[in-house]
């Protein structure tokens, strides 16, 4: 059968994928639109198996939000090229969108749900990786219901911080969830350090102490003092407010009689260890594998 112009344009619509792909897909299937949909998604798959084992450490943390209820979800690739190309972009933001609907902070959940366009995710990953030759992983996804004002902040697309309060307002919800995407506290207040956290900080500091020579007593108000401010130093309470570091975050929301119910923050590409390779050899490497 006679592979047209108008058949190739039109799956090339329908899939995404580029023109030769489409046109290669048409002629195996003897021109049946839908077989062809499908080989090239098999095609796609293969693909994605193949880039299974490569490392994503760059991407896109993206927000979605909806009154007092936000989504976020970090999606990887492999390179700030592709994280930069139209197609990532609108498919990390319809994910995200997804997510805040379905309300699941899982990820083999969130794989399974339709997006706008009929698709799962899981399928349009598929496609995506076949479009653009990277990996493309969803790393995680997290919920955040507010019991008041929600705050949401994105610095570069790379962090992405949201906050929701109990009492204050937008302003100061926003505020805050710019502080968390600048100094990325560990928790809310000392309560939330985990014990052998704490406890091996001040065993460090007792050693460090006792190292002195100076009577127990005074050892001891050294540690305190230590532990102290180790603790204002990871407590978004207890650090300097990043846009008036002459008031601590915890005095900026009693002043404005709020507290805060949660936070979460994502980074990309946060305690992936990304391997640094020669510019020329990876692209040789790009080369090799679409020859494959």
């Amino acid at each position: 059968m006679a592979i047209s112009a108008s058949m190739v344009k039109e799956l090339r619509e329908r899939t995404g994928a580029g023109m030769m792909d489409c046109k290669k897909a048409l002629v195996e299937t003897d021109g049946d639109a839908d077989a062809a949909l499908e080989l090239l998604r098999k095609s796609g798959q293969a693909k994605a198996d193949k880039k299974a084992g490569r490392v994503a450490a760059d991407g896109l943390v993206v927000i979605a939000v909806n009154g007092s209820r936000a989504a976020i979800v970090e999606i990887n690739s492999e390179t700030d090229f592709v994280a930069k190309d139209e197609n990532f972009i609108a498919f990390a933001q319809a994910v995200a969108d997804t997510a805040l609907e379905a309300g699941t902070s899982e990820i083999d959940v969130l794989n399974n749900q339709l997006l706008a366009d009929g698709r799962t995710v899981e399928t349009a990953r598929t496609d995506l990786i076949a479009k653009v030759g990277e990996k493309i992983s969803l790393r995680r996804v997290a919920q955040i219901d507010a019991p008041g004002h929600l705050g949401h902040y994105t610095h570069g697309a790379r962090i992405g911080a949201v906050v929701a309060l109990r009492g204050g307002d937008a302003d100061l919800a926003r505020d805050i969830a710019m502080h968390v995407a600048a100094t990325n506290p560990d928790c809310i207040d000392a309560d939330g350090v985990p014990a052998d956290v704490l406890e091996r900080e001040r065993r460090i500091f007792s050693e460090q102490a006792e190292e002195s020579g100076k009577p127990a007593e005074i050892v001891a108000k050294m540690v305190s003092g230590r532990v102290a401010k180790f603790l204002k130093e990871i407590t978004l309470l207890g650090q300097p407010f990043v846009k008036d570091p002459d008031v601590t975050v915890g005095k900026l929301l009693q002043s404005a009689g709020a507290t805060v119910a949660r936070f979460v923050r994502f980074e990309v590409g946060d305690g992936i260890e990304k391997k640094v390779e020669n510019f020329a050899d990876e692209v040789m490497k790009q080369i090799e594998d679409a020859r494959k």
